[in-house]
């Protein structure tokens, strides 16, 4: 269990986290999510005692990182795959890591194994592509199988099946009761990893709730409709309270009633149904509506404002 209380970090007149309390359980993935600036890596680098807190405090397991007299065993970490002695060969790094808390041999085979790195173990690590070094990155993070795991960013560079496979990792640490946490600007892998979710923006707390509760608070109450007599059916569905727009030839989005009452209606004056489905929201949709307002870095449409550069020229 990770359990951060009133977490606050200052750089200078900069705030990277501003009072964050939140609890990671064991036994579910949680996703980290928020967009970029929004102190995630700052807030995992202070979980692991890589920088220290202006304010509050962050526990694994009951304590500080750092009075963990063993903290492989405790808690594993990928932050930055690429923090690795170019010189080496994975094997190496592995042993290197392990040695340092007495992890037989026998464990680093088995997980070159695991994340399916047998052909380039033995290779220089500074030869890596980056989906080969997040793979290395998730073998020493889970190298003293510990109860706890930080990730951050785990399948970048993944191509599909190695985004699949930490996929699968990932859920299956979680059902056997480990702690996962888990950065990721994916959020449509997101939304097929996580059970849970901790929504950041401008280092504060936005979102602390399951996947299907976010996306249910972001879907309103649209109903689609489809029928080949949709017109004659916008018209008995117009009244109070109810919002009525066309999304093509004969469909509907109505707002203001439920599947129900749209079906109930529709049968009473014989009109044929073809489709009646609420609208879901995704995961980046509800995403995007809880952190427009913290989004610290927006771009521009192409011709929005002009092209600085066409004009320089």
């Amino acid at each position: 269990m990770i359990e951060a209380v009133h977490l606050t970090k200052h750089y200078g007149a900069k705030t990277a986290v501003d009072d964050l309390s939140f609890t990671v359980s064991p036994g579910v993935v949680t996703g980290f999510l928020g967009p970029n600036g929004a102190g995630k890596s700052t807030t995992m680098r202070l979980i692991l005692g890589l920088d220290r807190p202006t304010a509050g405090h962050v526990t694994v397991n009951g304590r500080r990182y750092a009075d963990h007299r063993a903290p492989l065993h405790e808690v594993g970490a990928l932050l930055e795959a690429q923090s690795v002695h170019s010189g080496r060969s994975a094997r190496n790094h592995l042993l290197a890591l392990a040695a340092t808390h007495s992890i037989p041999r026998s464990r680093v085979t088995e997980l070159i194994g695991l994340v399916g790195l047998e052909e380039a173990a033995g290779k220089r690590v500074g030869g890596f592509s980056l989906g080969m070094g997040q793979r290395l990155g998730i073998a020493a993070a889970l190298l003293g199988d510990p109860a706890t795991l930080l990730l951050d960013e785990p399948v970048n560079g993944l191509d599909p099946e190695g985004i699949r496979w930490t996929r699968n990792l990932l859920k299956g640490l979680a059902a056997e009761g480990r702690t996962v946490f888990v950065s990721s600007h994916l959020m449509n892998e997101m939304a097929v990893t996580a059970d849970h979710v901790i929504v950041v923006g401008r280092g504060r707390l936005i979102a602390d709730l399951s996947v299907a509760e976010l996306v249910r608070s972001a879907s309103g109450s649209s109903v689609r409709v489809r029928s080949p007599e949709a017109g004659r059916l916008s018209d008995l569905l117009a009244g109070t309270g109810v919002a009525v727009s066309g999304a093509g030839e004969s469909t509907l989005l109505v707002r203001g009633h439920s599947p129900e009452q749209i079906g109930d209606l529709a049968r009473e004056h014989g009109i044929a149904i073809h489709e009646l489905m609420p609208e879901t929201a995704t995961l980046e949709e509800a995403f995007m509506e809880l952190t427009a307002d913290t989004v610290e870095y927006k771009g521009r449409a192409v011709g929005d404002g002009g092209d600085s550069n066409r004009s320089a020229a």
